[in-house]
């Protein structure tokens, strides 16, 4: 699902995630002097932010695909990027002032595992934070694609039952892993595209679930699909809003 290149995740999430990476690092309280784990990093949008505001060897990073670990390598020599996933965190105990999750923890065997390892390896009262788009309620940057998809396809499977993309579930899932003083917000940002092109050749790429179910159709349904996004969006520049919701605790 994301085994691909980084190019190709840039040019689909990473237009939103790079955004939200400036939100979401503000609202996770993260302060030069840290030193701080990205858990699921990806290509490094968050990564990069980091590291510019603690600098890169107070930064590590982690993600299960090897093409967005060599890609942050070569990106950011000075983090150390290590292959893994969530639920068994490489880091010893207190190894971290802060711990953060973006847009990852919907994609997580083990969500609640995951969390609870990321509060393991913070130090005692530092932050575990973590951000997932808001796809059940509509307002994520997919949300358009996935209702045109239930419309030609209602038997798809979507994204609006993965784990946090509801109001109050990311919360609850840090509830469960056992962090303190949990807090929700809801992080927006708003991405422009030149035209309709622009905004839908990302999905043909294979990125995610909804790239997957795209490459799994055959070429009529792929261009209903299209169709069907064509004629709900302007012709010329628009923007797109998207939300997602935002959960910080302590360790």
């Amino acid at each position: 699902m994301f085994e691909v290149a980084a190019e190709a995740y840039n040019s689909f999430m990473g237009r939103y995630s790079e955004p939200l990476a400036a939100r979401f690092i503000d609202a996770a309280g993260v302060r030069p002097g840290q030193e701080a784990l990205d858990v699921g990093c990806g290509p490094g949008a968050l990564t990069a932010l980091l590291a510019a505001r603690l600098g890169p060897s107070a930064v590590k990073a982690l993600d299960p695909s090897s093409s967005f670990v060599d890609a942050l390598r070569a990106r950011l020599p000075g983090v150390e990027v290590t292959a893994g996933v969530a639920e068994q965190l490489p880091y010893p105990d207190n190894s971290f002032d802060c711990a953060l999750a973006q847009l990852v923890v919907h994609f997580m065997n083990d969500p609640v595992a995951g969390l609870a390892e990321m509060a393991r390896v913070t130090r005692p009262g530092g932050a575990v934070a973590a951000c997932v788009w808001d796809h059940a309620g509509g307002s994520g940057p997919l949300s358009l694609f996935w209702r045109v998809v239930s419309e030609v396809d209602p038997a798809a499977p979507g994204e609006a039952g993965r784990p946090g993309s509801r109001e109050g579930h990311l919360a609850e899932l840090f509830g469960q892993a056992g962090l303190q003083d949990i807090e929700e917000s809801k992080l927006t940002v708003r991405v422009g595209f030149a035209g309709f092109s622009e905004w839908w050749e990302p999905y043909t790429l294979g990125v995610g679930p909804s790239g997957a179910y795209l490459g799994g159709l055959d070429a009529a349904k792929r261009a209903q699909i299209r169709d069907r996004c064509a004629r709900l969006m302007p012709e010329g520049p628009f923007e797109v809003d998207a939300s997602a919701w935002c959960v910080r605790g302590r360790a």
